[in-house]
């Protein structure tokens, strides 16, 4: 399973494990699974879909801006807001 951390300037939003996460990045949507390489990316307002586990349907998290952090730790996303 993939580390996921979504954290605004406020608070961490969420801290869990899920199969796949895939994020709005300023070049494109990138997919994150366990043991991507690492990557670093900045992200446009959109959503990012997280999946819990394969095969599942995606709930989608509406994010501003930030960045993603892909790292042997998990994916980090710092936004600058999410709902």
């Amino acid at each position: 399973m993939l580390h996921f951390e979504l954290v605004t300037p406020e608070k961490l939003v969420r801290s869990e494990e899920v199969y796949m996460v895939v994020v709005p990045g300023t070049e494109g949507d990138f997919g994150v699974l366990e043991g991507h390489a690492p990557l670093m990316s900045t992200v446009r307002d959109g959503a990012l879909s997280v999946y819990r586990t394969q095969g599942a349907q995606p709930e989608t998290i509406a994010i501003q801006g930030g960045f993603a952090e892909v790292n042997a730790k998990g994916l980090t996303v710092l936004a600058e807001r999410a709902a």
